[in-house]
Order: C-alpha cells, then sequence, then structure tokens
C-alpha cells in the first residue's frame, strides 16, 4: 500500500504537491540567487587566460546561462509531458547543483563561463515547477497556485543576494557555491520524497510524437502564440532596467545613504512588493479571470513608468518601483495562470518548457535593449520604453479578452496523438 492511501492524502494531493514545489521554489532561489551579488567580482578575482576583457567575460556569464536555457528548455518541456514532470524537477535542482558546485573549482573567468551556459542547458528550475504544478493543480484554483509559487521564488530571490554576499565576505566566493549546492540538493530530496506524481494512463499515447509536432501542437492552442507574446514582453519589461537603476541611482541628489545600499533597498522593495501582491492578485485571478487581472496590472505598471521620467529624487524611485513590484505581482502569474488554463491536459511540460525558452529570450535581449536605449537617447528614457513595453502588453492582453472570452478553461484530456 502507498504511503498516500495510508496518510488518506490522495484527493488532496495536488495541494499536498503545490506546498512542496512551493518550499522547493523557495529553496532553489534562494541558492541560484546567492551567487548573483558578486559573480562579475569572481569573473575579476579569476581572470582570463585567452586575452578577453573582463567586462565582456562579465557580461557573457549572465548572457550564456540565457542563451543554453533558451535553446534546451523546450527539449526539456516535451521530455517533461513523456517521462514526468517530477523527474524534470528533481533534474534541474541536481543539473543546477551539479554546475554550480563545479564553478567553485573553476580555474579562469573562460571555464566559469563554459560552467555558466552548462547550468543553463541543465537547470530550467522554474519552468519545472510551473508544468508539475500546472498538471495536478483544478483550474480553478490555478491562479492561487501560480501565485504561491511566485511568492516561494521572490522570497527566495530577494534572501539569495543577501544571504550569498555575506557568505562571500566571511567565507570567499567559493564557498558561496558550496552552500548553494547544498540547498538546491536539499531541493532534490524534498521532491523525491514528498511529491507523488501518477501519470495519466491516457497521456501515454502522446510519448510517440516527434518533438516539432509537439511544439507545433503547442503553439496551434488558440490564445497560446499570444501568451507566449506576453511571457516575452513581461520579460523584457522586468529586466530592461536591470543595468540601467545603479546608474540612474547615482545621478541623484540628497540620498541618505550610500549608492550601493540604495539600489539594494529599491531593487528589495521591488521585489518584496511583486511577492506580496502575486498570492492576492493570484487569488484574485481565479475569481475574475487572470486575462482581467494582467490587463489592468500592464495597464497600471505602464502608467507608473511616466512618473519616472522626472524623477529628481531617492524616495521617488523608490515608492514608483514598489508601485511597480505590486504589477508585476499580477503579471508573471497571470501569464502562468493563462498559459495553464489554455494548455490540453498532458501538454504541460511542452508549453511551459517553451515559456521558460522565451522568458531567457526576453532576460537575454532586455540589457541590451536597456543600454542602447540609454545610449541613444538617455537614462530617463528607459523608463519611457519600459512604460510602452507594458503598455503593448496590455494591449495584447485586451485583445486576447475580445477574441476569446472567459478564463481559458483547462480541457482535461490528453493531447491528441499526430
Amino acid at each position: 500500500m502507498r504511503l498516500d492511501s495510508l496518510l488518506n492524502l490522495e484527493k488532496d494531493n495536488w495541494k499536498r504537491t503545490l506546498v512542496i514545489i512551493f518550499f522547493a521554489q523557495l529553496t532553489s532561489a534562494v541558492g541560484f540567487s546567492t551567487i548573483f551579488p558578486f559573480l562579475p567580482l569572481y569573473v575579476a578575482e579569476l581572470g582570463s587566460t585567452t586575452g578577453l576583457k573582463l567586462e565582456f567575460l562579465a557580461g557573457a556569464v549572465f548572457s550564456a546561462q540565457a542563451l543554453t536555457m533558451m535553446l534546451t528548455s523546450p527539449f526539456w518541456g516535451v521530455l517533461a509531458d513523456r517521462y514526468g514532470r517530477k523527474v524534470m524537477v528533481v533534474r534541474a535542482n541536481a543539473g543546477g547543483a551539479i554546475s554550480i558546485l563545479l564553478m567553485a573549482f573553476a580555474q579562469s573567468a573562460e571555464q566559469l563561463v563554459l560552467l555558466r551556459a552548462l547550468q543553463g542547458m541543465l537547470s530550467g528550475v522554474i519552468s519545472a515547477n510551473n508544468a508539475l504544478v500546472a498538471s495536478v493543480a483544478p483550474r480553478r484554483h490555478t491562479g492561487l497556485a501560480m501565485g504561491l509559487l511566485q511568492v516561494g521564488s521572490g522570497v527566495g530571490f530577494a534572501l539569495g543576494p543577501l544571504l550569498g554576499g555575506m557568505i562571500a565576505d566571511w567565507y570567499g566566493y567559493r564557498t558561496v557555491f558550496y552552500v548553494t549546492a547544498g540547498l538546491l540538493l536539499f531541493s532534490v530530496l524534498l521532491v523525491l520524497v514528498g511529491v507523488y506524481e501518477e501519470k495519466d494512463p491516457e497521456e501515454k499515447s502522446s510519448q510517440r510524437v516527434h518533438f516539432l509536432q509537439v511544439w507545433k501542437q503547442a503553439f496551434n492552442r488558440t490564445g497560446v502564440p499570444a501568451a507566449y507574446t506576453l511571457r516575452f514582453l513581461a520579460s523584457l519589461g522586468r529586466m530592461l532596467l536591470v543595468p540601467i537603476i545603479p546608474l540612474f541611482i547615482v545621478s541623484l541628489s540628497a540620498l541618505s545613504m550610500s549608492e550601493n545600499t540604495f539600489t539594494g533597498l529599491v531593487v528589495g522593495v521591488s521585489s518584496a512588493t511583486t511577492t506580496v501582491s502575486a498570492i492576492f492578485l493570484g487569488r484574485l485571478a481565479d475569481r475574475v479571470g487572470s486575462r482581467k487581472v494582467v490587463l489592468v496590472c500592464a495597464m497600471l505598471t505602464s502608467l507608473l513608468f511616466i512618473p519616472q521620467f522626472f524623477i529628481t529624487e531617492g524616495w521617488q524611485i523608490l515608492l514608483l518601483q514598489a508601485l511597480v513590484g505590486i504589477g508585476v505581482g499580477g503579471i508573471t502569474p497571470g501569464i502562468s495562470a493563462l498559459l495553464a488554463g489554455l494548455s490540453l491536459h498532458g501538454e504541460e511540460g511542452a508549453a511551459f518548457g517553451l515559456d521558460n525558452a522565451i522568458d531567457a529570450g526576453g532576460r537575454m535581449v532586455a540589457p541590451l535593449v536597456g543600454s542602447a536605449v540609454a545610449v541613444w537617447f538617455s537614462l530617463r528614457a528607459v523608463f519611457l520604453a519600459n512604460g510602452v513595453i507594458y503598455l503593448l502588453a496590455g494591449v495584447l492582453t485586451g485583445w486576447l479578452l475580445l477574441k476569446q472570452k472567459g478564463n481559458g478553461s483547462r480541457r482535461r484530456v490528453s493531447a491528441p496523438q499526430g
């Protein structure tokens, strides 16, 4: 007799899975983000063995991971539908643990870039978690489920950089990689022990379908291409300010603390409001529809970027970025819930694998676009560009609302073969 039967939890298996994946997402987010604060400094410490400029290598450490994740995530997604989403969650955390542990032994910046590329190929934890939860959660609770996962990643990414910076100061950069690998392995154990996934017999027929056919089927679902476009715009808007915020804050006057500390405060407050709002807006999306929540949040976020063009003091950007975080808290999980509702049961892995690839593409392009706007126009112009991006997201969501009313009920049938 299975442990599920002994505990009489089978009927609430999706709730237990959600809780476990929430903690796994929190742990892995803390782990992955611990290395963010000092990666460029670690590049400088390792040095180059090929004569490449350290500035280029510092940028490559981030873009290499996003590029390989963009290329490999669709394949992992299809394999999740074929062999189980739990297996892919375990694979993503274990792959991340192995690649990050190897970074502790890197002897040059070039080796670190290659290992970051390997991390992008083997990981993809968030999309794996989303696919697993989307496959088990009832449609009427999808918004809440995706909101909780956003909370887990938000809290993790808020705590991780602080933890990583403290460990790096006390024990050195390499120790952070050991700690990160340990946290990811803990997530592996958590999922292995706590999550039970029973694959529907009717899903097995889709295992013989070719990769390209699976992706074609996913894209052919009504509204799915629009949802992917929304994801790209949301990723682009979320990351556009990454290279700009520190430079813009330096240009402000009358700061009550150092520029570095204030930059961390702005990013942290925005992450905090995103995390808190995600759970409430996720529940609201279950009642009124994900499209409506994404539409309102995108439009309000677009409007909030207009006054940021005129900022002259630190408290103004702190307040406005906190409000932007509330909007992002509705947009990010709202798109996930929308995609879950539009995808057929049995296609969650493929749908969220493609979703993760598109998100990685946005993360890869965004810093380049933000820097180009700043060079061609000004630092302040990047805020207006961000407003335009979210305006486009809102217009697209409104079009999607008019084209297909309702909240995209998820049809609990298997993906058709061929």
